[in-house]
């Protein structure tokens, strides 16, 4: 039986890299740290651990450990939040991206309060990176996550511990000002855009956008880049440019002197899905999926 303290103490070098750090950090003397490492390694009958002059890296059996070793902390650390719930009153916390938090999460959270009243709700507004972890220590009881090109941030059968659920795709659209002349288009291609100026709102869609338009044959001309779609809308609404928004985060039907514009394949997409703890589902998780759910099936189609 691999003993649980051991592996905690090779998570910690192994997030420090060095024994000395790591002794340190877990209040005991480097002779200790070393003393517990070898002994694990003893266990195993395998290294887990290379020792050079630039400090420590773990073997593969290494990592193998270190990440059933925050698997079982992640674990600990729910049952340990669940078990303080129990005899309150029920709560449920909920990571989600901006726009998503904007657009999906209110009228869902409203149909959960509806059903469910007195469960106080939590919302943290979180990045998907920045969301899982938060799933995974049982910090956020599900996060509401986005990925793009069909490649989620949890897949089956990985060491995450975590569960995806798609809940819709969010194609690309392309606001203009009103008096552009392709915002009266059915759609457009990233063609017929070469030689616009782009305002950004999502860093993460730079590079992509610059992918597609190389395989267009022109480079992206870039008048802003932003990390906010509500914000980037405003810049096109005052001609600095034009932008990429996903369908879920538009808002230029709300905004005079904007036209949207569907961005014909082949273009990239947002995706949108649901991620929950793979072990051990919050009870009351389940509900708010599905209230998601039924706020996508009720989202207009932008004009």
């Amino acid at each position: 039986m691999i003993d649980v303290r051991r592996v905690a103490v090779l998570r910690e070098v192994a997030r420090l890299g060095s024994f000395n750090q790591a002794a340190t950090a877990l209040r005991l003397t480097p002779s200790a740290v070393s003393q517990q490492i070898a002994a694990l390694e003893r266990e195993l009958g395998t290294h887990v651990v290379l020792r050079s002059t630039r400090g420590v890296e773990l073997t593969e059996a290494g990592r193998v450990l270190v990440e059933a070793g925050e698997a079982i902390a992640a674990d600990l650390s729910r049952a340990e939040r669940e078990i303080a719930r129990l005899g309150t009153v029920d709560s449920l916390t909920v990571a989600t991206f901006t726009s998503g938090g904007q657009r999906l999460l209110p009228a869902a959270l409203t149909r959960f309060a509806a059903e469910r009243p007195g469960v106080d709700l939590t919302v943290l507004e979180n990045e998907p990176e920045d969301a899982l972890p938060l799933v995974r220590s049982g910090a956020a009881d599900l996060a509401l996550v986005y990925h793009f090109d069909e490649v989620p941030p949890v897949r089956p059968g990985d060491r995450s511990g975590l569960t995806y659920r798609p809940l819709l795709e969010d194609p690309m659209w392309i606001v203009f000002p009103a008096a552009h002349p392709l915002a009266g288009r059915e759609s457009v291609t990233i063609a017929d855009l070469a030689g616009e100026r782009w305002v950004h709102g999502c860093l993460r869609i730079v590079d992509m956008l610059g992918h597609y338009a190389a395989m267009a044959g022109f480079e992206i001309r870039t008048a802003c880049r932003g990390t906010d779609y509500i914000f980037a809308q405003s810049l096109v609404q005052a001609e600095v440019g034009i932008s990429m928004i996903p369908q879920v985060a538009l808002t230029a039907g709300a905004q005079p002197g904007l036209a949207t514009v569907p961005l014909a394949p082949p273009c990239p997409c947002r995706y949108i899905g649901v991620v929950t703890p793979s072990r051990r589902t919050h009870p009351l998780a389940d509900a708010l999926i599905q209230a998601l759910h039924d706020t996508v099936a009720a989202l207009p189609v932008p004009a």
